[in-house]
């Protein structure tokens, strides 16, 4: 008959073959697959797993180790993490990137504890380096040695032959040389500044110290960096924020070498990605740049501008409505007049651009709600997410108002623990109790975004999580932990540095947490920071460090 051949073996082993080729598994192979793990993902539906799969620099799964299991193929790697604990990269909201780098090469007085540790310091130091270069960063702290500031007579014997710049750890405060004073051609007679100080004896003579504003008279005599020193500063930075586990920062100081990162971005040699920032002052050049070469990608983007209302609390130039305890003619000052920055933030919202001011005082954070507020007004309603970087010490009137008016307090943890050494001898018992708040903005509903404020502070997530949990300070006088009534979970700490932070950045569609098509960035952690007591966490150890998929921190690296 015509359809005998339908019945021939060969016919057969075709249809055989054709429902075998069918039924095989169509499962996109991973690259990469992660197994036998904790996964904190972050990611609310699905807040754990034990294995994830990763193509080229995106996750294609999370789930068990069986879900997993299809995404092996022959080419895929395994990597087998015994019970190690994983979570999505740490996104630092707040540094100063090419600063932090800078600093990591020069003198380092953050733990001098006698004027006489800080002035060999220097000394030591200087010997280091050729005739003339200039002695910068240093992140000097004198309430280790009982508060009283260093002056210029400290060091002028031990730096005869170089400039001396160097900077108090909150970023406020300055102390130059002698040296350094003649090449900027500040004397006894120099003008003090707005929203700055020049400090002076009771003689009237300079003592070497700055003040915000007034630290401009030195900086303008410091030589630039070349791009070479710069990028060596960029390449410094991200291989120590990788050892910390930190894959995303939001770096606040970029304008003036945008430039650079932008070629160190062209080369491809990035492993840390960059949300760049400019000055608020400079919103109608960033809009400029947006519209002529874009807002970037996933590795480098700008968009965000970043002001000043204030300064600092440790250098007694935070704006307070009430005096300073231990100095009742003293209540801070704005370093920035309100109605210039209401103009600036105004236009810069209305550009469509993003807008996050420094303000640490009470009177700062209330002026700052009040124009964030008129904006949101006179604009109109958008997704802005305006932010107030510090948020340090606020009115408790004002706590409700974050998440009423959708504003992102981005706060820096370590801070509570290394201010809460002395913050109440500054502003009282009343007002340290709406300190830090991360408890009562949480509960407010307030979308909390964490970071370091590297150089101020490491830029150590596991040192921020110890810190929010415990808020034990670095002094250990405070076992219990200090205004302790603010301790966090460590989920809700981890979610500051992940979930949050990215929306931070407008960014959570593509990373803060572990999910199928966003970043694959992540970290491997010795140990689950959710189980083991909470003092412990700053001692864990940052193992591997994962962006896009690669490692760029552990063994090899």
């Amino acid at each position: 008959m015509k359809f005998n051949y339908l019945l021939s073996p060969l016919f057969k082993s075709l249809v055989l073959l054709i429902l075998i080729t069918s039924c095989q598994d169509k499962t996109q192979k991973a690259d990469l697959v992660i197994t036998n793990t904790t996964i904190w993902t972050g990611n609310d539906g699905q807040p754990w797993a034990e294995a994830m799969a990763i193509s080229g620099d995106s996750i294609l799964s999370v789930g068990s180790t069986e879900e997993i299991s299809k995404f092996i193929g022959e080419n895929t790697q395994t990597k087998d993490l015994s019970g190690k604990f994983v979570t999505p990269g740490f996104i630092d909201s707040h540094v100063h990137l090419l600063t932090g780098g800078f600093n990591l090469n020069s003198v380092q007085l953050r733990n001098a504890k006698t004027p006489e540790e800080f002035t060999k310091a220097i000394e030591d130091y200087a010997k280091t380096i050729p005739k003339g270069s200039w002695i910068l960063g240093g992140d000097w702290d004198h309430e280790n040695w009982g508060g009283e500031l260093p002056t210029k007579s400290w060091i002028d014997s031990v730096t005869k032959d170089n400039p001396v710049f160097i900077t108090r750890l909150d970023g406020h405060m300055s102390l130059a040389n002698s040296v350094a004073l003649e090449l900027a051609g500040v004397s006894n007679e120099a003008v003090d500044i707005e929203g700055g100080e020049i400090v002076r004896n009771d003689k009237g003579e300079i003592t070497g110290l700055f003040k915000d504003n007034a630290s401009s008279l030195i900086w303008s005599a410091v030589t630039e960096p070349t791009t070479e020193e710069y990028e060596h500063a960029l390449n410094a930075a991200m291989k120590y924020l990788a050892s910390n586990g930190v894959t995303s920062v939001h770096h606040m100081s970029a304008a003036g070498h945008y430039n650079v990162l932008k070629k160190v971005r062209n080369e491809d040699n990035l492993i840390t990605r960059i949300y760049a920032m400019y000055p608020l002052n400079q919103w109608e050049g960033l809009k400029q740049e947006i519209d002529t070469n874009g807002s970037g990608d996933h590795w480098l983007k700008i968009g965000g501008l970043k002001g000043f209302v204030d300064g600092s609390l440790g250098s007694h130039t935070a704006a307070f409505f009430q005096a300073y305890t231990d100095n009742p003619t003293d209540s801070g000052f704005f370093v920035a007049p309100i109605d210039s920055i209401y103009k600036h933030v105004k236009g810069a919202d209305n550009a469509g651009l993003q807008v996050m001011i420094h303000a640490i005082g009470d009177k700062a954070i209330h002026n700052l709600l009040n124009t964030f507020e008129t904006v949101e007004k006179e604009n109109g309603n958008k997704d802005r997410r305006l932010r107030i970087e510090h948020a340090q010490h606020i009115d408790p009137n004002d706590i409700e108002r974050f998440a009423e008016l959708n504003v992102i307090p981005s706060m820096q943890p370590y801070h509570a623990i290394d201010d809460g050494r002395w913050a109440e001898k500054l502003i009282g018992s009343e007002r340290i109790k709406t300190t830090y708040a991360f408890k009562a903005l949480l509960d407010a509903n307030a979308q909390l975004a964490f970071g370091s404020d590297w150089f101020v502070a490491p830029p150590s997530p596991l040192m921020g999580i110890y810190a929010a949990v415990t808020r034990r300070t670095l002094d250990d006088q405070n076992p219990d932990g200090w205004v302790p009534e603010q301790k966090i979970s460590v989920e809700q700490a981890l979610k500051a540095y992940t979930n949050t932070a990215a929306y931070a950045s407008f960014d959570e569609e593509i990373k803060g947490s572990l999910a199928p098509g966003k970043l694959a960035d992540f970290v491997i952690i010795s140990d689950n920071l959710t189980t083991v007591d909470p003092v412990s966490i700053k001692d864990l150890k940052i193992l591997e460090t994962y962006v896009g998929g690669k490692k760029v921190f552990g063994d090899g690296n």
